[in-house]
């Protein structure tokens, strides 16, 4: 939209969208499907994962894993993408199984590398699983 700018070496997915005013610094990485809200700041290297939502006026400066919300100063995770994620077709179990891995990782007493075992251990290995998994393990800059 408006007045936004993508630096050198941004990659966008398909149907990401950028609302008026968001800010791309040099090789962020949005995967497919994600949604920045207007006048968001985004530092260089940080990757946005595939149906991430990420609210309006926020600076992003560590990378945002897939299905999620993001909100608040600093950055934080707001809770999982349910009305993005039901609007793309998504089950129930599905949705399901993405609320407990990211109760696991983000609402537990665990530390992500537990939180990540724990997912392992008590979740089906489904695409969406695995995408959160693999994210997080690759994230270089960390996750909100």
């Amino acid at each position: 939209m408006a007045y936004s700018h993508v630096a050198h070496d941004c990659v966008l997915g398909k149907e990401v969208i950028l609302v008026n005013g968001v800010h791309l610094a040099g090789q962020v990485d949005i995967d497919d499907f994600a949604f920045v809200s207007g006048n968001v700041v985004i530092h260089q290297f940080t990757k946005i994962g595939c149906h991430a939502f990420i609210g309006g006026g926020y600076r992003v400066v560590q990378d945002v894993p897939p299905y999620i919300m993001a909100a608040k100063e600093p950055l934080t995770f707001t809770g999982v993408n349910l009305v993005g994620l039901k609007r793309a077709g998504f089950s129930n179990e599905v949705l399901r199984n993405l609320k407990e891995a990211y109760r696991l990782l983000y609402r537990s007493s665990l530390n992500v590398s537990q939180a990540l075992d724990e997912i392992r251990k008590t979740l089906p290995d489904t695409e969406e699983i695995k995408n959160v998994l693999s994210f997080v393990e690759n994230s270089e800059r960390g996750i909100i």
